[in-house]
C-alpha cells in the first residue's frame, strides 16, 4: 500500500475522474470558444443581474444563518444539562439529512399562503424572502452546531477561573466566548456561503421569476427551455470561477484554532445558572426550537393526510420509486469503487489523492452535467444516455464524503496490518478476504448508506438530465408540485423522506456500533 508505484485499479481510478472532469469542462471551453462572436448576446444586464442576485442571496443567507446561530449556540452551551437537550440538537441535525425539495414543501406548509404562519407586510414566499427563510432552515442548525461544538472545546479551567473571579457576562463574552466565536465563524460562514451559492434545488422552486434567478437556476433553464448553449456555458463558467474563488478564500479560513488541553472534561460554566440567564437562553432555545420542527411536523402532518395508499399504488410512483433506489445504489457503488481504489495506494495518506477525490467541490454538478449536455446533445438524444451521466455524477458528488468515512478507516487498517501481512506473504485478494475485509465492511456499509441517501434526494444532475423514460423521485415530486398537485407532492415528500432518514440512520447507527 506504501509503494511509489501506483497500482492498476489506482490509475484506472484517477483516469475516469480527470476523463469525467475534463470531458465536461472541456465541452465547457470548446463551445465558450466556437461561441465567443455571441458574447455581447451573452453579457447584457440579464447576465449580470443574474450574477448579482446569486451573490446577494448567498450573502444575506450567510449573515442570516450566523447571526441567528450563534446566541442559539451560546444559550445551548451555557445551559449544558437540561431534560431534552441532546434530543434538541438531534433534530437540529435533521435539516442536513433531507433532500432539499423536502425542506421546501416543509417551509411552504408553515410560511406559504396556505400555512401556519402569514408573512406580514404582504412578503410572499416566493422570491427573496422565501429563499432565504429556507436557506436559514438548512444553514442555521449547522452553524448552531458548528459553533456549539467550538463553546465546548473551551477548557473548564476557563470557566471555574470565571467563576472564581466572578465575571459578568460581558466579560466572559468579551475575554472567553469572543476569541472562540473569531475563530469558528469565517470558517463556518465559508462553508454555508459556499452552500448557497451552489444551491439549486431551493432557489429553483422559490425563486419566482426572473428576479429571483441564480446561476445554476439559469444554467439549467438555459439549457432545458431556451436551448440556448453558448449562455448556458458562459454561466457555467461564471459559476466555477465563483466557486474556485470561495474555495481559495475559504482555505485561509480552514486552520484549526490552538486549543489549550483541558485538565477536566466537565463543564463547570455556571454563568448561566441566574434565573434572567436561564429564561432568556430557553427562550432562545424555544423559538429556534420551533423555526426548526414547525416545518417537519407541517410536512408529516399533509404527508400523512394525503391519500398514500393511492400515491403508492400509482405506477409512475413505482417507477420513480426503483428508478431511484437503482440510481441510488449504483451511484454509491461506483463511488466506493473509485474511493477504494484511490486509497489502495496510500490508504489516504497522499494529499495528491485526497485532492483528486474532493475536486468535485471546485466543479459543481450542475456545472459538470452543463458540459457533458453540451457534449452529448452534439451525438445524439442527451436523454437517452441520462442514467449512465447522473450515476456517474452523482458518484462523484458523493466521493468527497465517501472518501472521508473509508480514508480513516484504511489508514488504520494499513498502519495495523501491512507488516503481519507482508511478513506471512498474504497479499491481494487474499489479503482482502482474511485481513481487511472484516475490519472494513463496516465503514463501507457507512459509506454506501451515506452516498445513497445523497444521491437519492439529489435534483441537480436529474433535472438537466430526467425524462418521462428516466425520472426518480425527485423529479417527480418536482414535477407534482408544478402541476399544484399539493396533496400528490406533500404524500411524495413524506416518502422520500423517509426513505432518505432510513439511510441515514442506519449509516448513523453503524457508525456507533463501530467506535463501540
Amino acid at each position: 500500500m506504501t509503494s511509489t508505484h501506483l497500482p492498476k485499479p489506482t490509475i484506472f481510478a484517477l483516469a475516469a475522474i480527470v476523463t469525467i472532469i475534463a470531458g465536461g469542462f472541456g465541452g465547457l471551453v470548446f463551445v465558450a470558444a466556437t461561441g465567443i462572436s455571441d458574447t455581447d448576446l451573452v453579457f447584457d444586464s440579464f447576465f449580470f443581474s443574474i450574477v448579482r442576485f446569486t451573490l446577494l442571496q448567498a450573502v444575506l443567507s450567510t449573515v442570516l444563518s450566523l447571526v441567528l446561530a450563534v446566541p442559539v449556540a451560546r444559550a445551548f452551551s451555557r445551559q449544558n444539562s437540561f431534560w431534552g437537550r441532546r434530543l434538541l440538537l438531534w433534530l437540529f441535525a435533521l435539516p442536513l439529512s433531507l433532500p432539499a425539495l423536502v425542506v421546501v414543501l416543509a417551509v411552504l406548509g408553515v410560511w406559504g399562503k396556505q400555512g401556519w404562519v402569514q408573512l406580514p407586510f404582504g412578503i410572499s414566499i416566493f422570491g427573496l424572502s422565501g429563499i432565504l427563510i429556507a436557506h436559514v432552515f438548512f444553514n442555521m442548525p449547522l452553524a448552531t452546531r458548528l459553533i456549539l461544538s467550538r463553546f465546548d472545546s473551551i477548557p473548564a479551567e476557563n470557566w471555574r477561573l470565571a467563576n472564581q473571579l466572578d465575571l459578568p457576562a460581558s466579560a466572559i463574552f468579551r475575554i472567553i466566548e469572543w476569541p472562540v466565536l473569531k475563530s469558528a465563524l469565517p470558517s463556518a460562514g465559508a462553508l454555508i456561503f459556499m452552500l448557497c451559492l451552489t444551491s439549486f434545488t431551493i432557489v429553483l422552486t422559490l425563486g419566482g421569476g426572473p428576479k429571483a434567478t441564480t446561476i445554476e437556476v439559469a444554467i439549467y433553464q438555459a439549457l432545458r427551455f431556451d436551448f440556448d448553449m453558448t449562455r448556458a456555458v458562459f454561466l457555467a463558467l461564471t459559476q466555477l470561477g465563483l466557486t474556485i474563488i470561495l474555495l481559495l478564500v475559504a482555505h485561509q479560513f480552514s486552520s484549526i484554532a490552538p486549543q489549550i488541553p483541558a485538565l477536566s472534561n466537565r463543564n463547570w460554566r455556571l454563568d448561566g445558572q441566574q434565573m434572567q440567564a436561564r429564561i432568556t437562553d430557553f427562550l432562545i432555545i424555544i423559538a429556534a426550537s420551533i423555526f426548526i420542527i414547525a416545518p417537519m411536523i407541517s410536512l408529516s402532518l399533509a404527508g400523512i393526510k394525503a391519500d398514500l395508499l393511492h400515491i403508492l399504488l400509482d405506477p409512475a410512483v413505482h417507477s420513480a420509486i426503483i428508478t431511484s433506489l437503482i440510481i441510488a445504489a449504483l451511484a454509491a457503488l461506483v463511488s466506493l469503487i473509485i474511493c477504494w481504489a484511490l486509497l489502495i495506494h496510500s490508504a489516504g495518506k497522499s494529499v495528491y489523492i485526497s485532492m483528486s477525490a474532493s475536486i468535485i467541490l471546485v466543479v459543481p454538478p450542475i456545472v459538470l452535467g452543463s458540459g457533458w449536455f453540451v457534449i452529448l446533445h452534439r451525438f445524439g438524444d442527451v436523454f437517452s444516455m441520462a442514467p449512465f451521466i447522473v450515476i456517474i455524477i452523482n458518484a462523484l458528488m458523493a466521493l468527497p464524503f465517501v472518501y472521508r468515512v473509508l480514508g480513516p478507516a484504511m489508514h488504520h487498517s494499513a498502519r495495523q496490518h501491512d507488516r503481519l501481512s507482508a511478513s506471512l506473504g498474504i497479499t491481494g485478494m487474499a489479503r482482502w478476504k482474511i485481513v481487511d475485509w472484516p475490519v472494513l465492511k463496516k465503514p463501507f456499509a457507512i459509506a454506501l448508506a451515506f452516498a445513497m441517501a445523497l444521491s437519492l434526494g439529489d435534483l441537480g444532475v436529474i433535472a438537466l438530465f430526467g425524462s418521462e423514460h428516466v425520472r426518480t423521485l425527485p423529479l417527480l415530486l418536482l414535477q407534482k408540485m408544478g402541476a399544484y398537485r399539493s396533496h400528490e407532492a406533500a404524500g411524495l415528500a413524506l416518502l422520500l423522506a423517509a426513505m432518505c432518514l432510513v439511510l441515514i440512520f442506519t449509516s448513523e447507527k453503524l457508525v456507533g456500533e463501530n467506535r463501540q
